[in-house]
Parts: C-alpha cells; sequence; structure tokens
C-alpha cells in the first residue's frame, strides 16, 4: 500500500513534460467545469423553480376553500359561501398551516379620461397578512381598512398603470357590471399602491381591493365570502393537506371543496417540472464528459508508462499493486478537478446572488434576473458521486495492466 501511494504520488507530482503531463492538465480542467456546471445548473433550476413557485404562493396561498365548481375556470367569480367559525378554527388548528385568509374577486372596468381597462379585483380585509404581499408592491402601501364602510383605495399592477397613465394616489372609476341589471355601478376609488409580480398572467389581470366592497356589489352579507386561502409553512405537502382539511376537517361542508393551486393554475406548474429534464439532461451530459476524460487520461498513462509496469512485475509487484498505482493517481486527479470545480460552481452562484449579472427577459421567465438556491447536500451529492462513478470506471482502462508481460513491457518503446 505504501509502495504504491508512494509511486503515484511521484508520478502526480512529476515536473518533468510529457504528453502525459498535458492530458492530465486536460482531465483536470474538464472534471473542474463539469463539476461547476452540475453545482451551477442545479443551484439555477432551483432557484428559478423556488422564485416563481413562491411568487404564485404569496399572491394566491397554497390551497383554496371555496364552493364547489368542477367547471369553474381559475380566474372566474367565486360562488359565495358562509363563513363557518367551526371550520376555520379547525384548519387553523392544522400544524401545516400558517394563516387562512377570507377572499372574494369580482370582475370591473378601470376607467380614466381617456383610457379603460378590464381587472379582477381580488377583495381581502383586515385579517390578511400582508408580509405575503410586500415583495410586490413596488409604490405606495396596504390598503386602510375600515371598521365602518369599504375601504375606498385599490392596488394596481404597474402593468394596469402604464395602460391607463395613471400614478401613485390618482382617483379613477370603477364600473361593475351586475348579472341581469342593466344599471351599472360605479364606484370612485384611489390608487394607494401599485404593484409587479413580474408573472404577466396576474399583472395583466388582477387588482387588489376590500372585501367589503365586493360583498356590497354582490349584496352578500358580512358573512358571505367567495372563500378561504391558506397558507402552508411547506409548499410540498399541499396534497396531502389539502386532502386532510377535505376529509377530517370538523363539520366540512359537502359543498365545499379544497383545491391546491398546482390544480388551478397547472400550466405554471408544468412548465416549471419541464426543467428537470433539461436539468438532468444537462447533468448527465457532464458526467459521460468527465467520466471519458478520466478513462482516456488512463489510458494514456497505463501506455506511457507500460516500461514501468513491466519492470515493477519484473521484481514481483502483483498486478493489484500496479493497479492501484494508477487509480490512486487518477483518484488525486479527479479529487483535484472535484475541490477546484466545487469552489468555481459555488462561487459563480455567490457572484450571481450578490450582482445579479445574468439578466433575464422578465416577460418570459417572471424574473428580471437569475435567482439562485444551493442546496448543500446537492453539492456534496455531485462531489461524492462524480468520486464514485470515476472511481469504478477507472477500475476498467486499470485491467490493462494485468494483460502486461514483463518482458515486452520493458521492451516497448
Amino acid at each position: 500500500m505504501k509502495v504504491a501511494s508512494f509511486i503515484a504520488n511521484r508520478i502526480a507530482f512529476n515536473r518533468q513534460r510529457s504528453f502525459s503531463r498535458f492530458i492530465i492538465r486536460l482531465s483536470i480542467v474538464a472534471t473542474v467545469i463539469s463539476v461547476a456546471v452540475m453545482i451551477v445548473t442545479l443551484a439555477l433550476t432551483n432557484g428559478f423553480q423556488e422564485t416563481v413557485s413562491q411568487k404564485v404562493f404569496s399572491f394566491w396561498g397554497h390551497i383554496r376553500v371555496q364552493f364547489k365548481q368542477p367547471l369553474k375556470a381559475s380566474i372566474a367569480e367565486e360562488q359565495q359561501i358562509e363563513q363557518n367559525d367551526t371550520v376555520f378554527r379547525s384548519i387553523k388548528q392544522n400544524p401545516q398551516v400558517v394563516s387562512i385568509h377570507p377572499f372574494a374577486t369580482k370582475y370591473g372596468m378601470l376607467k380614466t379620461r381617456d383610457e379603460m381597462e378590464g381587472v379582477l379585483i381580488k377583495g381581502l380585509d383586515k385579517t390578511y397578512n400582508y408580509d405575503h404581499f410586500k415583495k410586490f408592491l413596488k409604490q405606495g402601501r396596504w390598503i386602510q381598512f375600515s371598521d365602518t364602510g369599504y375601504a375606498k383605495e385599490i392596488i394596481i399592477s404597474s402593468y394596469t398603470a402604464e395602460q391607463l397613465k395613471l400614478k401613485l394616489n390618482d382617483s379613477l372609476l370603477i364600473y361593475f357590471i351586475q348579472p341581469g341589471q342593466e344599471k351599472t355601478r360605479v364606484r370612485k376609488i384611489m390608487i394607494c399602491g401599485i404593484y409587479k409580480t413580474g408573472i404577466e398572467d396576474y399583472d395583466k389581470q388582477f387588482a387588489i381591493g376590500d372585501l367589503k366592497l365586493i360583498q356590497r356589489l354582490n349584496n352578500w352579507k358580512l358573512n358571505e365570502i367567495g372563500g378561504y386561502e391558506i397558507f402552508l409553512k411547506d409548499y410540498h405537502d399541499m396534497e396531502k393537506v389539502s386532502d386532510e382539511l377535505y376529509y377530517n376537517t370538523e363539520k366540512f361542508p359537502p359543498s365545499w371543496d379544497t383545491q391546491t393551486i398546482k390544480d388551478l393554475y397547472p400550466n405554471i406548474f408544468d412548465w416549471l417540472s419541464m426543467q428537470d429534464i433539461t436539468r438532468n439532461v444537462l447533468i448527465g451530459f457532464m458526467v459521460v464528459v468527465a467520466v471519458i476524460n478520466l478513462i482516456t487520461c488512463l489510458i494514456i498513462l497505463v501506455l506511457e508508462r507500460i516500461r514501468m509496469v513491466g519492470v515493477l512485475k519484473a521484481l514481483g509487484a502483483s498486478n493489484w499493486t500496479v493497479q492501484r498505482i494508477f487509480l490512486q493517481h487518477s483518484t488525486l486527479i479527479t479529487m483535484t478537478g472535484i475541490i477546484f470545480g466545487a469552489a468555481i460552481g459555488i462561487g459563480l452562484c455567490w457572484l450571481q446572488q450578490s450582482t445579479g449579472f445574468i439578466k433575464l427577459n422578465e416577460e418570459a421567465y417572471y424574473m428580471s434576473e437569475a435567482a439562485v438556491k444551493i442546496v448543500w447536500w446537492q453539492v456534496a451529492l455531485i462531489c461524492a458521486s462524480t468520486l464514485l462513478i470515476s472511481f469504478l470506471v477507472l477500475m476498467v482502462p486499470s485491467f490493462i495492466v494485468r494483460r502486461v508481460r514483463p518482458v515486452k513491457a520493458i521492451q516497448f518503446r
């Protein structure tokens, strides 16, 4: 063991110029690039999926409880339900639930002197946790809800503000068309905030208002709402918690339903899932590149030092001893590549987090710069897997030494 390690180190740190020295450096560079690309790819995919998912969740919550309407579109107005304190308390007691808030939506037409734009107003009340929406608010403040009447304030998107040429604190008229009524209801309202999610479907369609305004326009009672939106501790448990709430909640009305946001907006989450395929293909390609380079490197090392192999065998060295020399040499090469690759990959991710130098088209990717999320166990897994796969694959060309005959090897030129 000591002899094999000594010879492997002498070969690895030999400063003599040779073709194998160039190949070794090339193999190290290939391993560095492969490991760095795998780390950056995972970090970018994680960051992208996490950022877009959290934008959707922050805007709508993780689970909706509302009247059971199987064919209802995700952006259609809800049929009212009566608030149920027993159900509310039971949902809130679920250990996975962070908060639960009533909401309702209603279509309206925003009108200025020269322009008009249709929006779906999402009504909330004073119990809503503003922290969910805070990250989207670019100008102004949150709605100041009134204990008596409804708040005559609204938050519109930057897209809507640009279309209607509006700015903060401007007043405008909202027209509501009532089903079955010829008369259109009009309300004058002030813009207290302007938001931007970066998700085009939301920014073009939604405005935020007071739930009491929607209740009054729909002639609902104060205890009637469109539904509840529920925020969870871990979005990975959405399906499980949704089923628990539906089947295990005390006195859960049979006319109500629970749906996850993934069920309501499958196009966004299907698109996010497709990123996993791209990630896996790229990582697989990088692993193949690293492995092929290391196999080539080891074959060249063995062939270049075939006379040394012959001499060692003539002196009584076993096949495994000679194999171990080249395996340890190759492991040193792989380790060097993994260490530098991990350092470069993590460094690039940190640089992106600090400076955001990779810019994106926000309309296409829902964010203005690439998001990065480093998951340390994934980094450790990449490094360990690269080392293990490389070591196992390197066993194959190392068997060349078993077929070497000392007499012919010593005479080899």
